[in-house]
């Protein structure tokens, strides 16, 4: 018989954060929509009502739940900065393959917004495509009237990434060393072409 959790007086920031972290962990293996805002509760050691104090409605707790992963997508992909911007590109273009690689399943219920019918879902990866492009413009010094390129190129690359996380690992046709190099010269392609 497990214990129930023990209640701590938290402030409502920490409180709100506490339970979007609740989320999160539970989001990698379940998908949104089948959470259940009891057991969230109960985990928390916190009543039902409470959550729907701090998120009046489910679709506002997995909202901050879902802009909370695009926030740690964005943490897990930041490339270290003191690399010179052709090695930034690679490793952020890596660590976002390697993410989507871990979290596939998650991953496609975020593109395709899955489980919570609001557009504010797709806002999230909107946000997370924003910011990666943001990255690659400021690592290579791309002129703005190409920014758009390189926000393509990062559907492109979530694509491959996708497909290529889909086929069991001894299968796959390209290491993930390939695949990047591959991302990466694309990106150069497109980067030519529209210059």
């Amino acid at each position: 018989m497990s214990e129930s959790p023990v209640r701590r007086r938290l402030s409502a920031d920490e409180r709100r954060r506490q339970l979007v972290a609740i989320g999160l962990a539970k989001i990698v293996e379940t998908p949104i929509q089948d959470l259940s805002m009891d057991d969230i509760a109960a985990e928390a050691g916190i009543s039902r009502g409470l959550l729907f104090h701090y998120f009046p409605t489910k679709t506002d707790y997995y909202l901050a739940c879902i802009a909370a992963a695009g926030r740690r997508i964005l943490r897990n992909t930041a490339p270290d900065e003191s690399h010179a911007g052709e090695e930034q590109v690679r490793e952020t273009t890596r660590l976002m393959v390697e993410q989507i690689e871990r979290r596939r399943s998650f991953y496609l219920a975020l593109v395709h917004g899955h489980g919570v019918a609001d557009p504010r879902v797709s806002e999230v990866m909107d946000s997370v495509r924003d910011g990666s492009t943001d990255r690659v413009v400021k690592a290579l010094d791309v002129p703005e009237r190409q920014r758009a390129v390189v926000r393509a190129w990062w559907a492109y690359t979530e694509d491959r990434a996708l497909t290529w996380s889909a086929v069991p690992t001894g299968e796959r046709p390209v290491s993930v060393e390939q695949l990047v190099e591959e991302c990466v010269a694309a990106l150069h392609a497109l980067l030519r072409i529209s210059s």
